[in-house]
This record gives structure tokens, sequence and C-alpha cells, in this order.
């Protein structure tokens, strides 16, 4: 977990979710980046990476054990105290990750999404940049009553245009500024 113990999260905090537990991931190094937009628009930022939890979570941490394990429950308790988040969201089989999946059933239900202010990133080797994971997220969202930002940044064959830690496409630039900025009126 890239969160620094003693960092508070605010009102204003803006919670980025990795959302895949492959370690190093390119879906971090994206995370870090959406991170810096957000520190040029004066805007305060966490980045909750699932790389980070618990190998064992699905089973310590998930139905008769919700609330058992404390390592997961720092990174719910970072969720379910913020007001807005972004997940960064890799395409995996043509969805998103399975870790995801289970560290959203992992949130208190119902409240644990409930009235959060979403903003979504998706990527992938390929031509649709996670289109069909980030509307399988969405489905889930809106089951949840979480509400999710109209913006969906996907970034497309984005292996061709991440190097040296820059984003070297303009329009993939310009798309996740605009989302950002509304993300922080949203």
């Amino acid at each position: 977990m890239l969160l620094p113990e003693d960092q508070p999260i605010t009102d204003d905090t803006i919670v980025i979710i990795v959302g895949t537990n492959r370690r190093n991931s390119l879906s971090s190094q994206i995370a870090r980046y959406y991170q810096s937009l957000l520190a040029e628009l004066n805007v305060s930022s966490v980045i909750l990476d699932l790389s980070g939890l618990p190998a064992d979570f699905i089973t310590t941490a998930l139905y008769e054990n919700t609330g058992k394990n404390p390592e997961f429950n720092r990174y719910k308790d970072v969720v379910e105290r913020a007001k807005k988040l972004v997940f960064v969201v890799p395409e995996y089989n043509n969805s998103y990750p399975g870790v995801l999946k289970a560290f959203i059933d992992g949130m208190s239900y119902p409240s644990g999404l409930a009235n959060k202010k979403v903003a979504l990133v998706g990527l992938s080797a390929s031509h649709q940049g996670g289109a069909l994971a980030l509307s399988h997220l969405n489905d889930i969202f809106s089951y949840l009553n979480t509400n999710t930002l109209a913006l969906r940044v996907k970034l497309a064959h984005i292996r061709n245009f991440w190097k040296d830690n820059t984003l070297h496409h303009d329009l993939y630039n310009q798309l996740l500024r605009q989302q950002a900025q509304q993300l922080i009126t949203f």
C-alpha cells in the first residue's frame, strides 16, 4: 500500500486505487502519473495499491471473517473514509482483475461505496483501452449506489505511449487532465 501511516485522509483527499495486485504494474505507474496531475491542480491524493493486499485476504477478510484481518481493514478503512476515488483498471481477459472484484466485495455492504464519487481510467494493450472492463465495473458501482463520473478515460495500446514514466499521447493527457478537473468539482 502506498499510503504513509501518518497521512490523514481528509474530505478533500482523492484516493487513487491501483486495480491489480500485480507488483510494479503499469497500472501503478499510471496511478502515480495521475497523482502528479492532481498535485499540479493542488489536490491532495494517496495511492492505494492492491499489490500490497494480504495474499490470503479472500479467506481471512471476507464473509464470515469480515473485520478479522487488520491489514485488509486498513485498505477498507481508507476507501470507506474517502469521498472521491479514482480507479486505474487494467483490462484482464476482457474485464477487470478478479482481485479488484474481491476487494470491492470486502467493503461494507451496502454502504461501503455508496454515494462515493468515482472516476475510472482503463488501460489495455489492445485497441479497447479497457472499455469492457470499465463497463463491467460501472455496472457494479451502479448496483452499489456509487456515483461514477461520465468521462471514463480509456488508454488503448498503452505500452506504445508510456515511456520513461511519461505518457506520450496528447489526447490521453488532455483526457486525464479533463477528468481530474471534473472529479475535483464533481
